[in-house]
């Protein structure tokens, strides 16, 4: 599933081949495996070098193998770049935004490991997420086979027989495919925690003052798992969104659930995501159906970079 979902950011502009979309996969994952590992280098930017020097050497090792797989992607899309005219492109890749960046109180452009390092942090936040919420959707599918067939009729009823993918215009006529995604974005959301926030003022939230520059974490999981918000909520039933088919993800008009974060810092790519989930899970169902055999499927969690399933693969 991470390699499919790397294979269509569209980062570097060109298609690119299966081995470089592994590389950049398996990369991707070390960094994100050894993250707690480096942790700690932050706390002692000066010594840290110094004292852990096993870790430190570890991450300029990484950072090299980025910077080996990466750079030459990036000259090659700048080259193509500079021979082609931006409006005979019906879509511009991540990396063309950030060859036009400029630092304004450095008067300068980005210099190549400067987006190596953003590039990385483009498929770190697009790959693991939506291959994690993708792993929840289909395992709650097999445990659930009415859902799926829920699903595959109502797939059916929007696609033509033969079909061999279905397209986003099909996607827009399936709400019950956008229920089963949110179901399981309420239930299982990738991250369980938000990035922590500073509070700019003092607040009074719920009695309680919240003093200015404290830093707040939200825990995204329990939001959508609150029994005073949701019936029966570690229930995974799609159905509830279908009775609020204007469900606003955004918290626009109410937070409910955000898996994505809400307001103005909210995840600028939401929209992308969910366009991605529903053509990943709606070709999935259309082409196959799933079933487990033995004990079932097991929902225990584990955290990793995300909260991702302990036992992806049915008993």
């Amino acid at each position: 599933m991470h390699s499919t979902v790397c294979s269509l950011l569209f980062c570097f502009g060109e298609k690119l081949e299966d081995k470089k979309i592994q590389d950049i996969k398996d990369l991707q994952r070390r960094l994100q495996l050894s993250f707690d590992e480096f942790k700690v280098l932050n706390l002692f930017p000066s010594l840290g070098k110094f004292v852990f020097h096993k870790r430190w050497e570890k991450l300029r090792q990484l950072r090299q193998d980025q910077e080996k797989l990466m750079v030459p992607l990036i000259k090659a899309r700048k080259a193509m770049r500079e021979g082609k005219n931006e409006k005979d492109e019906a879509f511009l890749p991540y990396v063309d935004t950030l060859f036009d960046l400029q630092l304004k109180e450095e008067n300068r452009k980005l210099e190549e490991k400067e987006i190596v390092a953003l590039c990385s942090e483009f498929f770190t936040g697009g790959i693991d997420t939506t291959s994690t919420t993708l792993e929840w959707i289909m395992a709650n599918l097999v445990k659930h086979p009415h859902i799926q067939d829920k699903l595959f009729k109502e797939i059916k009823g929007v696609v033509s027989d033969g079909e061999v993918e279905i397209k986003d215009g099909d996607l827009r006529k399936m709400p019950y495919l956008r229920a089963v995604i949110l179901e399981s974005l309420r239930r299982h959301p990738p991250s369980h925690f938000l990035i922590p926030h500073t509070v700019t003022k003092n607040v009074v939230l719920g009695g309680f003052l919240v003093p200015k520059n404290s830093i707040v974490i939200f825990i995204v999981v329990e939001t959508g798992r609150n029994p005073n918000v949701w019936e029966n909520p570690m229930e995974f039933k799609p159905e509830r969104f279908l009775n609020n088919g204007d469900f606003d993800i955004s918290g626009t008009k109410e937070i409910k659930m955000m898996p994505f974060g809400v307001g103005k810092r909210m995840c600028p790519a939401y929209r992308l995501a969910m366009l991605h989930l529903k053509y990943f899970v709606a070709n999935l169902v259309w082409h196959f159906n799933f079933n487990c055999f033995g004990e079932g499927v097991d929902l225990t969690e584990k955290h990793e970079f995300t909260a991702v399933m302990q036992n992806p693969r049915s008993k």
